[in-house]
């Protein structure tokens, strides 16, 4: 028998007619490569600009007028907290508010006049290297120029190819740059979040192709009996995961571990339980597991994109860190670099554990609300 055209056409238009009543596997074809475009060619950024930076200006002279507005023309440093004590500063470049601390000296302006080349301390972030990387090789080149229009007169003299001053640059949390220390704690989440959502997501589809469905619904059982029940098995397995990762982590990686262990673990509690309140979601809207795990790429690929794990958060545009802060993979990398690298404790956390907490009511509250109306 040889090759027959309209038999082939046949099966092409039954394919296509297939593919066009399964609207997840369609929406999938057309909207991830939308979607990808437009994260790929709007949000991602790997040259942030407009950081923000925390100025501690002891001295109010011409030069460190000249000084900040150099920053300023720059356009990497956006100079939005100007405060009165180091202390301040270092409060907020702890919590993870500003890139940058920036403090002038209250004899600044005295010694450069003398030609004693005053030092000028910056000290940056850099739990994520890629983040401050391109700013910092800015302020070293603005370090020439930065006080030119005020070098004027006698001052003249100063202009030359060294700088005028001296900079003492601290790399805080990560003095060496090292990547793996920004992205190993960062895979603890991307990796939870991947598997939580997506094991979550194929129970209750599980269920219905094997049939044994009508057997859960016919038990006593209660919707918030049966969430809870097939959640905490998922809860132990990420922790076994976690167990692994960060066994990794200090031996072969040497990630260091500044702050509470049992805060971290406590954290990633409700980290995963956000997460599973997602898949369950998902395992009620899906009619089998391939639209399950369709729903979990749907939400993955965002996540790993617009979080900061791949990318700065702070180089994407406005849309996209709001839709990133909307996102729980968004608020536990900073809580898990900041108990890792940073040494956070509890209180410091707390801004970005309650988005974690409403995430998860709103999830869970979505799952339960969706399960009931799958029983009836």
């Amino acid at each position: 028998m040889g090759f027959s055209f309209p038999r082939m056409a046949a099966i092409f238009i039954k394919e296509f007619q297939q593919m066009l009543r399964d609207r997840l596997t369609f929406g999938m074809a057309v909207i991830i490569p939308i979607m990808q475009l437009i994260l790929f060619g709007y949000a991602i950024n790997t040259d942030p600009k407009g950081l923000p930076t925390a100025l501690v200006a002891q001295d109010q002279g011409e030069f460190s007028r000249s000084l900040m507005a150099a920053l300023q023309t720059s356009g990497y440093f956006r100079l939005d907290q100007t405060l009165a004590s180091e202390a301040e500063a270092e409060r907020l470049l702890a919590a993870g508010e500003v890139q940058f601390m920036i403090v002038i000296p209250p004899d600044f302006e005295r010694r450069l006049v003398r030609g004693e080349h005053p030092a000028l301390l910056i000290s940056a972030d850099a739990t994520d290297p890629a983040a401050s990387g391109n700013a910092i090789a800015a302020l070293q080149q603005l370090s020439q120029t930065a006080l030119d229009p005020a070098l004027r007169g006698p001052l003249s003299a100063l202009r030359s190819r060294a700088a005028p001053f001296e900079l003492r640059l601290h790399r805080r949390y990560n003095p060496e740059g090292l990547s793996r220390y920004n992205i190993v704690p960062g895979l603890i989440g991307t990796i939870l979040t991947m598997t939580m959502v997506m094991l979550t997501a194929l129970a209750m589809t599980r269920e219905r192709e094997r049939g044994t469905m009508e057997n859960l619904l016919a038990t006593p059982v209660t919707p918030l009996e049966v969430m809870v029940g097939k959640i905490l098995p998922y809860v132990v397995i990420g922790y076994v995961q976690l167990g692994v990762i960060m066994s990794a982590a200090w031996l072969l990686f040497e990630v260091p571990m500044q702050g509470s262990l049992a805060l971290l673990l406590g954290l990633i509690g409700v980290f995963m339980l956000a997460n599973l309140g997602v898949g369950f979601t998902f395992s009620t809207l899906a009619k089998n597991q391939l639209q399950a795990l369709q729903m979990t790429f749907f939400f993955f690929l965002p996540s790993i994109l617009l979080s900061g794990f791949m990318f700065p958060f702070r180089g994407m545009p406005r849309w996209a860190q709001w839709l990133g802060e909307a996102l729980p993979l968004t608020h536990f990398l900073r809580i898990v670099r900041g108990i890792m690298l940073k040494g956070s404790d509890l209180p410091l956390l707390l801004p970005e554990l309650w988005p974690l907490l409403a995430f998860l009511f709103v999830a869970g509250a979505v799952a339960l609300a969706r399960y009931r109306r799958t029983l009836d």
